[in-house]
């Protein structure tokens, strides 16, 4: 199947030219091809582009990116999943962690992105359990985060860091959040650290 232009003249000279979706056919009896229209998209203007436009996407959601052929002067770069992220990073706002997290970073020099990078971690615990460096790479190739499209093991291990200082402030914070959700009964929240973290502030008391 192709797309074709085909002209018509007016009586006044002027030139219109009309869309038309048309796949070439075989005639047995003249022994030739043939031209068999499909569908007629009207007059070339910008309305049947528009048109044409929104056929296009919609065909397009139903081709291999890495087949589909993309505009020209573009091309494709990646594509990442979103869909477990986008949920886990809802209820991390819900839940209140991260507004939390960004009310404590404030005032300390310390990396802006800290909350997304323990957000990542808590992620990749929960859709695909690694080590940092691993996880750090796992954000930084494999998954879309929003707000952190990339990280380093060494960031990983600085925000654990982090949440080691502000840990006693943030289960109470959290705490007060989480008891304010309607529809929710919460006597006790059960918080889970990673065992090395707790083991090396275990060491340290």
């Amino acid at each position: 199947m192709y797309l074709r232009s085909t002209p018509r003249r007016n009586k006044d000279g002027s030139e219109v030219r009309y869309l038309q979706l048309a796949h070439n056919v075989w005639d047995p009896a003249a022994k030739r091809s043939r031209v068999q229209v499909i569908w007629n998209f009207g007059r070339e203007e910008p309305g049947t582009r528009e048109a044409l436009e929104r056929l296009v996407a919609s065909v397009s959601r139903h081709l291999d990116p890495g087949r589909a052929r993309p505009a020209e002067g573009l091309e494709f770069a990646e594509s990442r999943p979103l869909g477990g992220t986008h949920v886990l990073d809802a209820l991390w706002e819900r839940l209140g962690i991260g507004p939390a997290m960004r009310d404590l970073l404030k005032g300390r020099r310390l990396d802006p992105s800290a909350e997304r990078v323990l957000f990542a971690l808590t992620a990749n615990r929960a859709l695909a359990p690694s080590s940092k460096l691993a996880a750090a790479r796992w954000v930084s190739e494999d998954v879309l985060i929003t707000g952190l499209p990339q990280t380093t093991d060494d960031a990983c291990y600085r925000a654990m860091d982090w949440l080691l200082e502000i840990r006693g402030a943030l289960e109470k914070e959290v705490f007060d959040r989480v008891a304010d959700l309607p529809g929710l009964e919460t006597d006790l929240l059960f918080f889970d650290y990673p065992a090395n973290q707790v083991r090396d502030l275990a060491l340290a008391a």
